[in-house]
């Protein structure tokens, strides 16, 4: 149990952050998982992500260099105590470089796990040699499996690249293989029922996510998005779902057990059920900036540190006291809440 579980924190940002130890805040929440984005870009458009023309990209020189990521993986890893790095985008299999960055990821010690979200497009032909690289599991963001709708939510006609993708994770042997779905809202709950079916019968696993206000267009409407409890609802009209008996932890989503055991849905309820008193993310853009929450408003530059000549120490010294002022929450339910200016796209899921 943290100090957040208890309503207490110890300390404020106005005291001097830790010189060493793990990505601690004052409210006692340790970071262990990096999220790390290693581009903007993405081939796909979806509706609450982006325009349908995209968005403008990120300079080349403004991203990380290779060297200058796997840099930063090794200061994350070997001197910050993380356990756990997830690549992501944008659509990170358009990134340069991304089988060399699993494998040099795979080599620090302590290993971190490592997962990659994707939208599929691409990962058929890529799935085996990523696995090969050291990569361990993977997330498929996949919102229906009806192809006319996912036509219309993504701007594109790739549904059945995704689901090529799918089938060639699990033939990899990248288990479990996760699906992403956020539901639209017009026809999202039909969806959930048949992308569960799907997931089952194919043996994935499905979590669902609740629509959070991160789209470039700032379109998100608190009363349009599927809650976690209609889900749930709708769910259960069609399926026995009974709690999952394991510890939950920090993981974001809540899972449920269908039909005895016929397998696992998760439901990640960001909005109408925060769980940041147990977040345990730090997040890493691909243009290197820190940002100790999905929905901050300031980031710390560790390129421009890297690019002046700060060493390891200072590197390091710079993210923990990024990570040292993180909010309580997120915010999102608060009267003032502000949408940060980044989309989801560019700053990474």
């Amino acid at each position: 149990m943290t100090v957040v579980d208890l309503g207490v924190p110890s300390l404020g940002p106005a005291d001097p952050a830790p010189t060493d130890g793990p990505l601690v805040d004052t409210f006692g929440r340790i970071a262990t998982d990096l999220r790390v984005s290693l581009t903007d870009r993405c081939n796909l458009r979806c509706t609450y992500c982006m325009p349908a023309d995209g968005l403008d990209w990120l300079p080349g020189d403004q991203l990380l260099a290779p060297a200058e990521l796997i840099r930063l993986l090794r200061i994350a890893v070997t001197r910050l105590g993380i356990t756990s790095v997830r690549f992501t985008g944008g659509e990170p299999l358009v990134a340069k470089n991304l089988d060399d960055i699993v494998a040099a990821t795979a080599a620090l010690r302590p290993r971190p796990e490592i997962t990659l979200t994707t939208n599929g497009i691409g990962l058929a032909r890529r799935a085996a040699k990523l696995k090969d690289a050291g990569l361990d599991r993977i997330n498929v963001s996949l919102d229906t499996v009806d192809a006319a709708r996912f036509s219309r939510i993504t701007r594109r006609d790739r549904l059945s690249d995704v689901l090529e993708g799918l089938a060639a994770a699990k033939a990899a042997g990248l288990d479990p293989v996760k699906v992403n779905a956020v539901l639209d809202p017009e026809t999202g709950l039909d969806d959930a029922v048949q992308l569960l079916r799907f997931c089952i019968d194919h043996g994935y696993q499905l979590r669902i996510i609740e629509q959070m206000p991160l789209d470039a267009d700032h379109q998100w409407q608190r009363g349009r998005a599927v809650s976690a409890d209609d889900i749930l609802a709708a769910l259960r009209r069609h399926f026995d779902l009974t709690p999952n008996t394991e510890p939950r932890g920090s993981a974001p989503a809540e899972l449920w057990r269908v039909d005895g055991d016929r397998g696992l849905v998760g439901v990640i309820a960001s909005v109408s059920h925060a769980f940041c008193s147990a977040c345990d993310r730090t997040r890493l853009t691909a243009d290197g900036q820190v940002r100790n929450c999905l929905f901050a408003q300031q980031e710390t530059d560790l390129r421009h540190l890297m690019r002046t000549g700060a060493d390891d120490d200072g590197l390091a010294a710079a993210w923990r006291a990024a990570m040292w002022a993180k909010a309580a929450g997120h915010g999102i339910n608060d009267p003032g809440f502000v949408q940060p200016d980044r989309p989801m796209s560019a700053i990474g899921g």
